[in-house]
């Protein structure tokens, strides 16, 4: 955030200016590939036959998160923007939890092999699949909104994809087997990027998101001989390119936004965390946790981020039609202030969960 262009672009220290660094196609690139990559390890650790075996309490724990906080999104963005497309924008902003920060934040935490990992992750599963055909409403209402035919076939594409993608992950294990069946780690590696990149890349052609699609092929890639291996050799690379991702996010912050959405953003603060921390606490319990790991699954959802930032995107593209120009650079303003303090504050409350997880099982007992 420093050095983007607006903050190094306005600044002169000493009569000398700080370097400027803007958003490039390489840099939004490696954006992309460090979210595809976070959650292709997400599916290496999330095999579909686990999560067919879970899928009842996943639907149990997405719905108590999808009925609260969705919930609360609509009645929170219609009483900040009076607006019931912007109120709709709004409610998938602050809904939707972060997949790279926390899957980044379980790995970091060594939570990722606990049992809270599990209502987590399956919520985030629930949470990426709601918001591939969220994205494709929005963006059709966005962009008009009148053609609903073009919508549904837009929506009936992307559930046609995506159980193509469980299909995959399903019956494609031999050939993921094969594919990896090499001496060479340089081969192996080349392999499993080649393949991970070139379906999530199809998925975001047609409007799937790419994130949905890499974990669908991590789970595809979880059953083989080589997932010990796959995550060795790829840790690198996925660490590098979140590193990317993270730094886009900074880039593409322009503070100066933030003046005018100040009060918005500290409402819907105070409004979402605590609905947050509700459902995932009551989907750890539904998950039969401890009070303890139950708190640390509400803690853990917290974090908004890339799919939030999409859909304010989305809101731009609006501008003077379907939303005026003056309430979508709102909605983007307050999206991107509010994703920047969601993302400091839930990875803070993972750090520094002893406090909570206190009071949880001194409140609700051990058990």
């Amino acid at each position: 955030m420093v050095l983007s262009p607006s903050v190094a672009g306005q600044v002169a220290v000493a009569g000398y200016g700080l370097p400027v660094v803007e958003s490039s196609e390489f840099i939004e690139l490696g954006a992309e590939l460090g979210i595809v990559f976070l959650l292709f390890f997400l599916g290496l650790e999330f095999n579909l036959d686990r999560l067919l075996d879970s899928w009842e309490r996943i639907t149990r724990a997405g719905t108590i998160d999808l009925g609260i906080n969705f919930g609360v999104g609509l009645v929170l963005g219609f009483a900040l923007f009076r607006d019931p497309l912007a109120a709709f924008l709004v409610a998938g902003i602050v809904y939707i939890s972060s997949s790279a920060i926390i899957t980044k934040s379980l790995i970091d935490l060594g939570w990722i092999a606990n049992d809270e990992a599990n209502p987590m992750l399956g919520t985030l599963v629930f949470e990426d699949l709601f918001i591939a055909v969220y994205l494709t409403i929005a963006a059709a209402l966005v962009t008009g909104g009148s053609d609903l035919g073009a919508a549904a076939t837009s929506v009936g594409v992307a559930l046609s994809f995506i159980v193509a993608l469980l299909l995959l992950a399903r019956y494609g294990t031999p050939w993921f087997e094969r594919a990896l069946q090499t001496t060479s780690n340089e081969f192996t590696v080349v392999r499993a990027v080649g393949i991970t990149v070139f379906i999530s890349g199809l998925a975001l052609a047609i409007g799937v998101s790419e994130a949905v699609a890499a974990f669908f092929i991590g789970m595809a890639f979880a059953p083989t001989t080589h997932t010990h291996k796959l995550e060795r050799l790829l840790e690198p690379l996925r660490d590098t390119f979140a590193a990317v991702f993270f730094f886009w996010i900074g880039v593409e912050t322009d503070p100066r936004l933030f003046a005018g959405v100040a009060e918005l953003v500290v409402a819907a603060i105070v409004v979402t965390t605590p609905t947050k921390i509700l459902s995932g606490y009551l989907s750890g319990r539904a998950y039969a946790l401890t009070p303890r790991r139950s708190m640390r699954v509400g803690l853990g959802m917290v974090t908004r981020g890339e799919f939030s930032l999409i859909i304010a995107a989305v809101a731009l593209t609006g501008a003077g039609a379907s939303l005026s120009t003056e309430l979508a650079n709102a909605v983007y303003s307050f999206t991107v202030a509010y994703v920047l303090l969601m993302s400091i504050l839930g990875t803070m409350l993972m750090q520094y969960s002893a406090p909570f997880e206190a009071f949880a099982t001194a409140r609700f007992g051990a058990e």
